[in-house]
């Protein structure tokens, strides 16, 4: 019998890539001789990530279209019609029992294939307002998977869409503090509490700013600060923290081992993206959340709020990370506070969505007829 073979398509940012891997290494415990592959994009997070997760890579021709007048926008239409045949081409080679998409623009053309080629399909949605590439192709899909009850009427169908919640990877759990204060540098026989400050996989600008602002503070209090810029500003606060021992501060423009960096986290000053709530409340973590102002319908404002009035985390606008961002995450260090947001964020939490969702692909493998028979070749 031929093994489970599985196709993933989810990337640009880690909120789309996270899940794709956390659903995936559920696939592969649940079916251990599965063939996963993912598509992304050659220029994004994914091209680095995925590899060295120990997963196959390949890369189509596609980009996002971009607000307002940009050159780029008139490769558009060129880029979907190549990024198609691409993905219909990688399709027929690979013969997949599954096709799962994330989100982001690099899903479209290769779920549009899968439904075009007959094989089964299921998107993950992240956001409480669906993305473009889930409301265009909910209808078409087998499945579809959400992470908030409220998105269902974005989505125009009402059969097979289940709300599983927001995959999360059980590697974030169990990490050692020792290896941890190792892979930063830090002398773990220094009492101190630790911030990990994320602007996500593509960093933040104004959290970077708001913490240049609040680092001589932070560090002249014993506070001790994993920060991760993203690659715009990395040379800028690289420079800024040479002030500072490697034991106070580390800086560095994206962390592979963010289970090290939640480990050591006392609490984390973050945006309010729905994977990285999602990864907050599995392990439990008392958050500074900062929505970006900009995402559609308000969708990060709307996380923290829901976060806040559960008493899970705090929240700071963005226009205000100049002024308060320090006296906020001294505030929140207090230890009866951090104890009660970490009991809060940790009832809030589904660890369970990934290995919902890889039961569910797997069922939709099986229910084809396609899983665990030979292939007839070219179908």
């Amino acid at each position: 019998m031929a093994p489970l073979r599985v196709i993933f398509s989810g990337g640009g940012t880690g909120g789309h890539l996270f899940p794709a891997l956390a659903i995936a290494d559920e696939i592969k415990r649940l079916a251990p001789g599965a063939e996963v592959l993912f598509i992304g994009t050659a220029d994004k997070l994914e091209a680095r990530v995925v590899p060295a997760k120990g997963y196959p890579f390949r890369a189509i021709w596609i980009s996002g279209f971009r607000r307002g007048f940009h050159w780029s926008n008139f490769l558009f239409p060129i880029k979907t019609i190549v990024s198609y045949i691409q993905s219909r081409s990688i399709i027929k080679e690979f013969k997949p029992d599954v096709v799962i998409g994330t989100g982001g623009y690099v899903s479209g053309p290769v779920l549009r294939a899968a439904v075009r080629l007959k094989v089964p399909t299921l998107i993950q949605e992240q956001n409480s307002y669906p993305g473009i590439t889930t409301r265009l192709l909910a209808r078409e899909v087998d499945e579809v998977h959400l992470t908030f009850e409220s998105s269902r009427p974005y989505i125009g169908r009402k059969e097979n869409v289940f709300v599983t919640g927001n995959p999360t990877r059980a590697d974030l759990e169990g990490a050692s503090r020792a290896d941890a204060f190792h892979y930063f540098g830090f002398d773990a026989s220094e009492l101190k509490k630790t911030i990990l400050v994320v602007g996500g996989s593509l960093g933040a600008r104004p959290i970077n700013r708001g913490m240049e602002l609040a680092l001589d503070s932070l560090v002249r209090n014993g506070v001790r600060i994993v920060w991760q810029t993203g690659e715009g500003d990395i040379e800028a606060e690289r420079a800024l923290c040479r002030r500072y021992s490697p034991r106070e501060v580390w800086v560095g423009a994206f962390i592979d081992r963010m289970d090290y960096a939640y480990a050591l986290s006392d609490l984390v000053v973050c945006r309010a993206g729905a994977t990285t709530i999602a990864e907050l409340t599995r392990l439990g973590k008392p958050a500074i959340l900062i929505p970006y102002p900009h995402a559609a319908a308000n969708h990060q404002v709307e996380n923290a709020k829901s976060m806040v009035e559960q008493g899970a985390a705090d929240t700071l606008p963005d226009e205000q990370i100049g002024n308060r961002l320090e006296e906020k995450i001294m505030a929140t260090l207090e230890d009866a506070r951090l104890k009660a947001m970490a009991l809060r964020s940790k009832e809030l939490g589904k660890p369970e969505a990934a290995a919902a969702i890889a039961r569910r692909a797997i069922r939709l493998a099986e229910g084809r007829g396609a899983a665990f028979q030979s292939r007839p070749a070219g179908r």
